[in-house]
């Protein structure tokens, strides 16, 4: 696994990339991200949810969720990025969807909300840049309500080893360019999370040269 990169570093990428960041995600990578979004809403959004999209940036992820809720869901975007909550905040007004999402600006390491605050969190491809993701992870289940659900996409290396081989020659050469890589690396947390009480209830890889993710869905004793 990399070293992540300074976090001063990271949330400047973040703050100058607000602009193309949902180009950039979306199609560089062959939507592939756009299939571990869909596929973490779909499992575990439910209509009257009240929902925290940790890491949740211009709210790819966040408004698909909002989609999915009544009159009584609500769903919080935290981000460290003011730029990016600020795309947030006018993609919500220009889709009708303002009275379900609230922008938060915060550090996923100290969610500033109490504990057992939310029906269920998300975090799509928002650990991968942070030094120490495992803090991230045990803070978003500080602030889950018990038998909530969390569920993480973040980037990772593939099983097969020819795959791995070639993703890591490419992911190198991204990674000299943190414009285009916006310090996202592979990571591995499910280690971690084993260690957690927690149910598993997913644990998956999708995706295809050089771009693998891994969606994990874990429930909350």
């Amino acid at each position: 696994m990399k070293k992540a990169l300074n976090p001063k570093k990271v949330k400047s990428i973040y703050n100058y990339s607000y602009g193309y960041y949902d180009l950039l995600h979306t199609m560089g990578t062959f939507r592939m991200d756009e299939r571990g979004r869909k596929h973490l809403v779909e499992k575990i959004v439910k209509p009257e949810d009240y929902i925290l999209d940790a890491g949740g940036g211009t709210g790819l992820t966040a408004l698909k969720a909002a989609k999915r809720l009544n009159e009584n869901g609500k769903i919080v975007i935290l981000d460290f990025s003011e730029k990016m909550l600020e795309k947030a905040n006018a993609k919500a007004k220009r889709l009708g969807l303002s009275d379900k999402i609230e922008t938060r600006l915060g550090d996923m390491y100290e969610i500033p909300y109490p504990d057992d605050t939310f029906d269920s969190v998300l975090s799509t491809y928002s650990t991968c840049p942070l030094e120490n993701p495992m803090k991230a992870v045990d803070e978003m289940l500080r602030v889950l309500k018990p038998g909530g659900v969390l569920g993480i996409a973040h980037s990772s290396d593939p099983e097969n080893k020819v795959a791995r081989w070639l993703s890591s020659k490419i992911e190198n050469v991204i990674w000299k360019f943190p414009g285009l890589s916006l310090g996202c690396r592979n990571i591995e947390l499910m280690t971690g999370i084993q260690r957690l009480d927690v149910e598993i209830l997913e644990d998956k890889i999708i995706g295809f040269v050089p771009f693998y993710f891994r969606i994990i869905l874990v429930k909350k004793r």
